[in-house]
């Protein structure tokens, strides 16, 4: 459960809400060398101000090739090279593009809703094996812990989506 809360996070501090986020480059992945790395691998991304990312190289060499990836990556962003650095101005969303993301934020949330029903069943799974060895008031008890347990993430997961969606609608 606490991993589908881990991926859920993951996976929505890589969509773009208007606001800048150095998790929105994450899965951005640059070329070169012949290499194919993760931009967060080849350059340390960093906050200027709420529309605004920075992304500072550690082989200045490699410059050109993140502002390629970058430009051909899906957040749409058109960063400029100051010699040493690159800067990203976030441009703001239209509402086909929030819409687009309220959709993407719900279908997160309800992949993570699945995932952590999934636990819950595997849980319920290998209590009924110790049916036999374990007293069933003990066998109750566990049963109604893992639902707690289910309660809580489900309701974890929603508020966190509620956030984005609400994050994403502000811009």
């Amino acid at each position: 459960m606490e991993a589908a809360m881990a991926a859920l996070s993951a996976e929505l501090s890589k969509l773009r809400t208007g606001r800048a986020s150095p998790g929105m480059l994450d899965h951005i992945i640059v070329e070169t060398s012949g290499l194919k790395m993760p931009l967060n691998r080849l350059a340390v991304v960093s906050v200027l101000d709420p529309k605004t990312l920075s992304v500072n190289p550690y082989d200045p060499e490699t410059l050109k090739q993140l502002e390629n990836a970058i430009v051909s990556s899906p957040l749409g962003l058109n960063p400029k090279s100051d010699g040493e650095r690159l800067i990203a101005v976030i441009p703001p969303l239209t509402k086909e593009h929030m819409q687009a993301m309220t959709k993407l934020v719900a279908k997160s949330c309800e992949d993570a809703r699945q995932s952590i029903r999934r636990a819950r069943q595997k849980a319920m799974d290998a209590i009924k094996k110790l049916y036999s060895s374990l007293p069933k008031d003990d066998i109750k008890r566990l049963e109604k812990e893992v639902d707690d347990l289910t309660k809580k993430f489900i309701k974890t997961a929603e508020d966190v989506c509620k956030a984005k969606e609400k994050e994403v609608s502000q811009g």
